[in-house]
């Protein structure tokens, strides 16, 4: 990766950041104008896991659940835009990996919202088999137990 590849990567993701903490601070709006922006500057053929981060975070600041699902399937898409071959030798292949549990409990929780169980149930387990990858940290411990808690959720439904 050449120093200005680094630099460039490292501002998206302080871009990407800094929308985050708009959104977390409750300023969805300005959250979903910058990330739209940023949608467009990275453009289809930009690095996917700055694509996948972007629309991963994007689908959390919609209000409207059938938006929230096509950024959680763009996610999804650009995680898996990667051929098997080029993502073993991409820097960002263990990155995009663990997200992996996290995109398709977004999508299981987008289609609860939906009232879809059964793709809801589908997700889930995708979900939780790769859920099999991640470390016994903080990260991993929070996305399995948020499988457990929708599992029990879509049970109870």
């Amino acid at each position: 990766m050449t120093e200005q590849q680094q630099v460039s990567d490292e501002g998206i993701m302080t871009r990407i950041g800094q929308a985050m903490m708009l959104l977390h601070g409750g300023d969805r709006e300005e959250a979903r104008n910058r990330f739209g922006l940023l949608w467009q500057q990275i453009g289809p053929d930009g690095d996917p896991l700055h694509r996948c981060t972007l629309a991963h975070y994007m689908a959390d600041a919609q209000d409207d659940p059938d938006t929230e699902l096509a950024w959680d399937l763009r996610a999804l898409s650009a995680a898996e835009g990667l051929a098997e071959e080029r993502l073993a030798a991409h820097d960002s292949a263990a990155a995009l990996r663990a997200l992996y549990p996290s995109l398709h409990l977004n999508l299981a929780a987008d289609y609860v919202k939906l009232q879809r169980p059964d793709a809801a149930r589908v997700h889930l387990d995708r979900a939780r088999t790769a859920s099999d990858h991640l470390d016994d940290d903080g990260y991993g411990n929070g996305v399995r137990a948020a499988i457990e808690r929708l599992e029990l959720r879509l049970r109870d439904a």
